[in-house]
């Protein structure tokens, strides 16, 4: 049976404001905001119970289940935030994609797209998803005034790779030669996958989350030339979507160094860094400042206490320089991807006490 979930206290967000959306705007935190992506997963032994003999995706689609497990690294940790706990996947899933988790490989599509009509034939995500609804306003009874729920979607390139490799890819070989050879029916599965993105967007909104990340797991592999021909549109017209809901936007994407500057030009409000780009280098590659997100190797996390602090030190200057600058807006720690399986929770709880100390 699941742990019962705690009200949230009486007390308003004007009485306890919330340091993460504080951040966003630009105002200064009352302490400096701090979440990790897959904060909620398989390096915390509780979530290893309570998901026991459950598939992932079954997982994402059982209301007090998905509660659960996304509150349980905020009472853990201290973050500032909760990230709705999902996968990229789940919008095909409740369009009616035939896809599956196969543990040790990650999403497997029934079958995969390689060519127009097999683009043009992917369903489009149109109604509600209750469970998702559902499970959101537990979260929300879950926390306190001033931690913050975040929703996430994943972005449109790296859910088109899926549906073209079948799966996971080393090297994309078949989504870029889509992207070349066959540029019809890449865009009609943009297309197709870009309304879906944006109505799982609207649920989680509706719902009550306050801020949403567009994540593009495997936009990293393509040069900014192919990004902006075959990508950036797509992903602008999605956060434009968000715009108009009023709630603010966070773009993350791994391995995009290169792509910074085009990523900026889509609109969000936060810009994700992962590790391989300082934070004060990364902010002078926007094309107008923003709030960093980032951006702490997770592997560093197996370091040792001495090792997370000076990183933690060392980011949470470079991101005040970017500020004191001009630069950047405001910043929000995190990691410069997920958390690993195997981390220590300890070591995670540890980061977040250091980065509230700065």
């Amino acid at each position: 049976m699941l742990a019962p979930i705690l009200p949230s206290p009486s007390s308003s967000p004007a009485d306890s404001p919330k340091p993460l959306l504080q951040a966003i705007a630009g105002v200064k935190p009352t302490r400096r905001p701090v979440w990790f992506m897959r904060q909620a997963g398989r390096s915390l032994p509780e979530y290893r119970r309570v998901r026991e003999g459950i598939g992932m995706l079954d997982s994402c689609f059982m209301p007090e289940l998905l509660a659960e497990i996304t509150l349980q690294p905020v009472r853990r940790h201290d973050v500032d935030a909760a990230i709705l706990f999902s996968d990229i996947v789940v919008p095909l899933k409740a369009a009616g994609v035939g896809v599956e988790i196969v543990a040790g490989r990650g999403p497997v599509m029934e079958r995969a797209c390689s060519s127009a009509d097999e683009c043009a034939s992917v369903p489009i995500l149109e109604g509600d998803i209750p469970e998702l609804t559902e499970g959101i306003g537990l979260i929300r009874q879950g926390l306190t005034a001033s931690q913050t729920l975040i929703g996430f979607a994943g972005a449109p390139f790296t859910l088109a790779s899926y549906l073209v490799e079948g799966g996971p890819s080393k090297n994309h070989e078949k989504t870029k030669t889509m992207m070349h050879a066959n540029p019809h029916a890449w865009h009609t599965l943009m297309q197709r996958l870009t309304p879906t993105i944006i109505r799982f967007l609207e649920i989680q909104i509706a719902a009550g989350v306050e801020v949403v990340q567009l994540f593009d797991s495997w936009v990293g592999f393509i040069t900014e030339r192919d990004y902006r021909e075959h990508v950036l549109p797509y992903s602008t017209q999605i956060l434009d979507a968000v715009a108009q809901l009023g709630v603010p936007r966070i773009h993350f994407g791994v391995g995009t160094g290169e792509l910074l500057g085009a990523m900026s030009e889509a609109g969000s409000e936060v810009m994700g860094v992962d590790w391989r780009v300082p934070l004060d280098v990364a902010a002078t590659r926007m094309v107008t400042p923003r709030v960093l997100q980032g951006n702490l190797d997770p592997a560093l996390l197996f370091a040792g206490e001495s090792v997370v602090r000076d990183e933690v030190a060392r980011i949470c200057a470079e991101a005040d320089r970017a500020c004191a600058s001009g630069d950047a807006l405001g910043h929000i720690f995190n990691l410069g991807h997920g958390v690993l399986p195997h981390t220590d929770p300890d070591a995670i709880t540890r980061a977040v006490e250091c980065v509230h100390q700065h």
